[in-house]
């Protein structure tokens, strides 16, 4: 072999060891999976966000996705939603990479007599395997009452299991403690007529009204308690704002304050809450409220901002941050990773926070700008 022959074999071995032994820090790492995705409506359709660890929100491809809806409620497989002045639910599969396509339609008011009625507000049980709406005036073009449907997991659609109990303070979506059998509301209608109610979710899904007590604490004197809004805890535990309202007057007397109640077997609820040991909200009027997965926070957005406290289950609750935001908070929804994700309809925007029970912090990239946010629902991952 001649020299430049040696020379060409050394210099094309040294090259094929150099390449075999790239370090593996100069490859390049592959994206982490999102830890959620977020969804919020509008008139421009359905936004869509895939959240990373840090809460900071990347949009995934090919939102906003087309859709006129304002209610929502995600099961994992399925986005379901209902349009603001609409008859029917409409249902979207959910993509590996968060997109949305429609696949189904339901009209909801035509179970209901005379042509009354509509889906509101939409909710799912604890195992996503049936789908409620609030439906207003859906008993004799009157009272609102709660429908049922079971949900077909091949396809989306919706099969109709009935509807039970009628009557005009039922405003709000229910909230399912952890046994999946028992859900409540709290409704407040124009600071004078007030009730709690509960619902007990049957082998079939089926909302039936349950006959619960739910007894207020006592106000101080010439006073009533208005309740509004519950949020179940993931064992037996239920979060609610409760207003002082003025007897005479019927008007607000003092900021909101948040009651604990615990469910008994029997579906009632009893309370350790009083007057004195009710923490106080800065947010003003409530607009929402949530607890967290790990069940130990609890989110209280209304007019004024966006507060978060401890939840202590059938303790008292006690007070934890000031107002995250001053923009007014309309609604938000937890992820399995410590955030909190919220809108506000007047200000234009979607908030991230990161929230512990040690800490809290607002995430990279927050408040995105939304054009007229209407709901939002997240699908943690």
């Amino acid at each position: 072999m001649t020299r430049p022959m040696r020379l060409f074999v050394c210099l094309a071995t040294l090259s094929g060891t150099a390449l075999a032994q790239t370090p593996a820090y100069q490859r390049p790492n592959p994206p982490s999976p999102p830890v959620a995705y977020v969804y919020v409506s509008g008139p421009t359709g359905i936004d869509a966000f895939a959240a990373a660890s840090n809460g900071n929100l990347t949009p995934v491809p090919g939102s906003p996705f087309k859709g006129d809806v304002a209610s929502m409620a995600v099961n994992g497989k399925y986005l379901f939603g209902t349009g603001p002045k609409d008859i029917d639910i409409y249902s979207f599969s959910i993509a590996s990479d968060g997109a949305l396509h429609q696949v189904a339609v339901t009209n909801a008011q035509k179970y209901n007599s005379d042509e009354c009625g509509g889906p509101g507000p939409l909710f799912l049980d604890h195992s996503g395997a049936t789908l409620y709406d609030l439906d207003f005036d859906g008993n004799i073009c009157a009272n609102n009452t709660y429908q049922s449907f079971a949900i077909d997991k091949p396809n989306g659609e919706l099969n109709y299991l009935g509807s039970d109990g009628a009557d005009r303070w039922f405003s709000v979506p229910l909230s399912f403690i952890g046994n999946n059998k028992y859900a409540y509301g709290a409704a407040c209608i124009g600071d004078l007529y007030w009730q709690i109610y509960g619902f007990q979710r049957h082998s079939n899904g089926m909302l039936i009204q349950a006959n619960v007590s739910a007894p207020t604490p006592t106000p101080k004197a010439g006073d009533f308690y208005c309740p509004f809004l519950t949020a179940a805890d993931p064992t037996n535990h239920v979060a609610m704002s409760l207003q002082a309202v003025d007897g005479e007057t019927f008007n607000p007397d003092g900021p909101a304050q948040l009651a604990t109640y615990t469910a008994e077997d029997s579906g009632n609820l009893q309370t350790q809450s009083t007057r004195e040991n009710m923490p106080e909200t800065a947010v003003k009027t409530v607009t929402d409220i949530a607890v967290s997965p790990s069940g130990k926070l609890l989110a209280v957005g209304g007019t004024a901002g966006l507060q978060i406290f401890h939840f202590n289950g059938s303790a008292p609750v006690t007070p934890y941050t000031e107002l995250l935001t001053k923009d007014e908070v309309d609604q938000f929804f937890w992820d399995n990773d410590n955030h909190l994700y919220a809108i506000s309809r007047s200000a234009g925007k979607l908030f991230v926070f990161t929230i512990t029970p040690t800490s809290f912090s607002q995430a990279p990239g927050s408040p995105k700008t939304i054009t007229k946010p209407e709901d939002i629902v997240v699908l943690p991952k």
